[in-house]
Formats: C-alpha cells, structure tokens, sequence
C-alpha cells in the first residue's frame, strides 16, 4: 500500500494530469489504484471535476474516483465552503477516507488544491497538515516559467519545517517552444530539491490520445515510469 499526495506550487501547474498519469502508469502495471480529491472547487453540480479529468485520461472510473465535497466558486476550499455556507471536509474525516482506501488499494493518490499550504477549512487545516496526519510523501507539481524556482523554494521550505518527505518535483507542463526561462528551470529546479526530478511532462499532454505512452515516459523511476532528462537536455 501507497499513499502520495499530489500538490503544486501554485493553480495551473497541472496537478490533475500529473495525478493522472501516475494513476494510468500504476494501473498499468496492474496496481489497484484510488484517487481521491479532498474539495473540488470552481465547479458546479453536473460539471466535470479534476477526478472526472483523472478518470478520463487513466481508464479508472467509480468507484475507484472519490470527490468529498464540491463548491461551486474558484476559491479556496474554506473560502469557497464559507462563501456559500455549506460544512468543509475536516481534516480527520479526509484522513479516515484515505486509510480506510489505502487498507483496499495498492495505490492511493490523494490531489490537492492549489499550494501546499492552501487552507480547506476554518479551523486552518492544510495539504500539509494531511501529508503529515498520512506519513505521506508529496509528489511537487511546477511550472517552468519564470518565478517558478521562487515559488518552488517556499514549498520545500515548507515541507522541510514539517518533516514532510517529497516523492519529487514533476513539471506539469513542458511548453512546445521552451524559452531561455524554461531551459534554465530544467537545470536549476533539481538543483534546488538537491535530486534529480521526477518527471517532466509535456504541454497538452491532457488532449493527446496516446497520453498513457506521454506518461510513461513522463513521469520517472520513482512515479513508475522511465522519464530520461536527456530527451529534454540532448
């Protein structure tokens, strides 16, 4: 059994295809695997969540994909829960879930909202908080865009404080036509997790039908694929 918790350094790093190719990657292996997104937000009654996306691009469908609370403002979780008064999800209630799920699957995926340190209930409770009530690692999505090694500083400052172990730095999505920025944060960013990183995977990778081969070769040794930096760096 494995719990790894999914979160970026910030919205629109691509957490949810990260999350999904980890899952599509897994269960082609075989696995049992569970992906579990503790508040959905930005999102009405009827639309498609990031577990409906992950469902989409790894084959898993219900009820291997839990969503435990839904808000329809893009706002953080407590936020969003605050804005149209209903109950956000309680940090001992997310943590029963995701161990009773770990008891039945070999593979549990647990994807945040948002940063690290994003707040899904008054009481203040975080991913952070989650990760160390788990003894989870956390699997860091970035972007490689300027402001990214900022960013991705605070997050490991963060973990580091909290004892909390990384599963690696994963760039969520590698533009077409890297620019100087981009090239660089390819170097820099394993420099600063002092290890190599854990995948890379490309722009669009979402809307590609052979999104499972993207994955496999995305994502590293650590998320059970066979990502090679040469392919980005030669």
């Amino acid at each position: 059994m494995t719990v790894l918790l999914v979160s970026g350094t910030g919205t629109h790093v691509g957490k949810t295809v990260v999350t999904a190719a980890v899952a599509a990657v897994a269960a082609r292996q075989g696995k049992s695997v569970a992906v579990v997104k503790p508040a959905q937000t930005g999102c009405s009654a009827g639309q498609a969540g990031d577990v409906d996306e992950v469902g989409r691009l790894s084959g898993l469908c219900p009820p291997h994909l839990h969503e435990l609370a839904r808000y329809p403002d893009p706002l953080s979780p407590e936020a969003a829960a605050r804005v149209c008064g209903e109950p956000a999800p309680a940090l001992n209630d997310v943590v029963a879930t995701v161990r009773q799920l770990s008891a039945a699957y070999e593979l549990v995926l647990v994807e945040g909202s948002g940063g690290l340190l994003v707040r899904f209930a008054s009481d203040g409770w975080t991913l952070a908080d989650l990760a160390a009530a788990l003894q989870a690692p956390v699997v860091i999505v970035t972007a490689a865009v300027l402001g990214t090694l900022n960013a991705t500083a605070l997050t490991l400052a963060s973990m580091a404080a909290r004892d909390l172990r990384s599963a690696g730095l994963v760039i969520g999505s590698w533009p077409r036509r890297p620019d100087l920025a981009t090239r660089c944060n390819l170097v820099d960013l394993p420099v600063l997790a002092g290890e190599p990183l854990a995948g890379v995977l490309p722009e669009g990778a979402a809307s590609r039908p052979d999104f499972l081969g993207l994955a496999r070769r995305g994502l590293g040794p650590r998320l059970g694929g066979d990502f090679d930096a040469a392919d980005f760096t030669g």
